[in-house]
């Protein structure tokens, strides 16, 4: 019977890995500086620990392969690596996997909103409140990365993420603030709490 070969799977950093070296060969310090001159850290958690670590579990899995080792007056031994075919199915086969399917995640965010009804109702609109002027200056951040990109000649299909993550961010924001005017005018009931025990003030059935 003929094993069924099966695909890597990819993490965030690992398709980055990938997709840099479908450039050209370069060493893990020179894929580091390269993502943070790029701006990568924006949008995938980059540590010089995690990409050395992507990097070996990449070569243990035959998808990119040592090319050879040099080094330049005291620095450490650098090994480069060049993406081989089977690396390359794989990046190409979980980026239309990606593209093609939700990932199903679990943001923090969504069973913090769950838990609301366990505050004041103004201590939730005054969280909130600041989690939408924080999304307003991300949004800034991410206007100046998209003009940055656009001022440098980068093709759009490089950064299209941003206008992507940027129509995620303000459709959050306007969610924010029709619910926080909810909250503000009494439209949503929200329960009372004792100013001196903190505990809920059952309105039930009272005057």
């Amino acid at each position: 019977m003929t094993r069924k070969q099966t695909t890597p799977a990819l993490t965030q950093l690992g398709m980055l890995v990938l997709a840099l070296l479908e450039e050209r060969p370069m060493h893990p310090y020179e894929m580091y500086q390269l993502m943070l001159s790029r701006h990568e850290d924006e949008f995938v958690k980059i540590k010089p620990g995690s990409l050395y670590h992507t990097v070996a579990r990449l070569a243990d899995q035959e998808l990119v392969a040592a090319e050879g080792t040099d080094r330049a007056g005291n620095r450490p031994e650098r090994t480069t690596y060049r993406i081989r075919t089977a690396g390359r199915e794989a990046l190409r086969t979980r980026v239309t996997e990606l593209l093609r399917e939700p990932v199903k995640e679990h943001p923090a965010f969504v069973s913090a909103l769950a838990e609301a009804h366990n505050l004041p109702v103004d201590e939730v609109i005054a969280a909130l409140r600041e989690r939408v002027a924080w999304i307003e200056s991300r949004l800034a951040d991410l206007l100046s990365l998209r003009d940055l990109a656009a001022a440098r000649g980068v093709p759009r299909r490089y950064w299209v993420r941003v206008d992507y993550i940027r129509a995620q961010g303000s459709a959050e924001a306007e969610w924010l603030r029709g619910f926080i005017a909810e909250l503000e005018s009494g439209e949503l009931e929200w329960e009372t709490f004792d100013d001196e025990t903190g505990e809920r003030v059952d309105l039930t059935n009272q005057p």
